[in-house]
């Protein structure tokens, strides 16, 4: 038999279920007075007479709290415990004994061993009883306040998870984009640069020449840039780079790649230094890139003072090292962003993509090394790239 009480005014959501307290005995009169004591508390009451009418509505309802008389006919109110602890629904549902009999250790350990969480002594004190009956629901409010927020907080790893999901596929179909529209580009361009480069070699008008020259210039600037997108979607989409190693002689790449930023930039010095075995199965196309990057960076963004230096180190036996050193130092807030795509560009590093050291990043690693930034007004800036001596396409 079940019944309910009133619920008594209260700050609490009028759309928030009261919990419910299961009350268990076999004389009717102690579900009454039992009632009665609890008639203030904001509580739905749920009455048995029996062990197994309380298992039927335990079946059924989820209790805050149980209060069980001891001594019953059929199924005591050990023997309900312990069924109420050998099941899930139930194993949490604290247990507050109600007892006529004399206090006893013996007793009190039993019920104890049974699952109960406490004892009432017969005749109950209205105000302990109430005391107690509150101190179990404000637990019990408590849990469902948590339980109600880690619902709600999985919600939210759920939801973000997918739109984390969702945000790479996103990036994932730009790259391929970004992939096939940089692969497209190249065949223009070349087209372009060729055609300037005839332009420049045949023309007798100096302005013409400057022109071709000028359109040359920004054409390998664009293929630079086009190649670096290139890497970019290789490395996010494609696994790595690509190699194509051949036998490199390190001094003559450089020097090759230092020949043509004299063309653009007469006025800067750049010096090279080199000791040790400096050949290795490299692939050119990248190195030259790699090196090209650098020695780059080094004009735009350096001082004019000292000159740019370049430090090829091949002493080590499995290991070729690459320094490219400049004056000025690169802001304290940019370091931990160089090797980051598409990074913010500052009035004084500003240009280009931000590709630059990523791309020299994904070919010193694809080639079984890395790169490394130091920089301080002291010291000015310095990269420094290792290589593998041999690497496999």
């Amino acid at each position: 038999m079940t019944s309910s009480l009133h619920p008594r005014s209260n700050d609490a959501s009028a759309d928030a279920p009261r919990p419910r307290i299961l009350l268990v005995d076999d004389v009717p009169e102690n579900l009454v007075a039992l009632a009665a004591l609890l008639r203030e508390e904001d509580v739905e009451i749920l009455e048995a007479r029996s062990g197994p009418e309380a298992l039927e509505i335990l079946l059924d309802l989820e209790v805050a709290l149980a209060l069980v008389d001891v001594q019953m006919p059929e199924m005591d109110g050990f023997e309900l415990a312990e069924l109420m602890r050998g099941s899930s629904r139930t194993r949490h549902v604290p247990i507050l004994f109600v007892t006529a009999g004399a206090r006893s250790e013996e007793r009190i350990f039993r019920g104890y061993e049974a699952g109960a969480v406490d004892y009432l002594l017969k005749p109950i004190e209205p105000v302990v009883l109430q005391n107690k009956v509150r101190t179990f629901l404000q637990l019990y409010r408590q849990r469902e306040q948590l339980g109600a927020r880690l619902e709600q907080l999985q919600r939210i790893s759920a939801e973000r998870q997918r739109l984390v999901e969702e945000l790479q596929q996103t990036l994932r179909l730009n790259e391929l984009y970004l992939a096939a529209l940089s692969h497209d580009l190249r065949s223009p361009l070349s087209a372009i640069l060729a055609g300037a480069e005839i332009l420049r070699r045949r023309t007798p008008d100096e302005a013409v020449h400057r022109a071709a020259k000028r359109i040359q210039s920004s054409g390998e600037s664009m293929a630079r840039m086009i190649e670096s997108l290139l890497d970019l979607a290789q490395a996010r989409v494609g696994g790595g780079l690509r190699l194509r190693p051949e036998s490199v002689h390190l001094p003559e790449l450089v020097e090759r790649v230092i020949g043509e930023h004299r063309l653009l930039a007469p006025n800067r010095l750049v010096e090279v230094a080199a000791e040790g075995n400096l050949r290795g199965m490299w692939d050119p196309g990248r190195l030259h890139r790699l090196v090209s990057n650098l020695v780059g960076n080094a004009i735009q963004h350096g001082t004019q003072h000292p000159p740019i230096r370049v430090e090829l180190d091949g002493a080590e036996g499995e290991r070729v090292h690459l320094r490219v050193r400049n004056g000025g130092a690169i802001a304290t807030d940019l370091l931990g962003e160089l090797f980051n795509p598409f990074r913010v560009s500052t009035s004084r590093h500003r240009g280009g993509l931000g590709l630059g050291l990523f791309s020299v990043q994904q070919i010193a690693r694809a080639h079984g090394g890395d790169v490394a930034v130091r920089s301080s007004e002291a010291e000015g800036t310095c990269v420094e790239v290792t290589l593998r001596r041999v690497v496999e396409g």
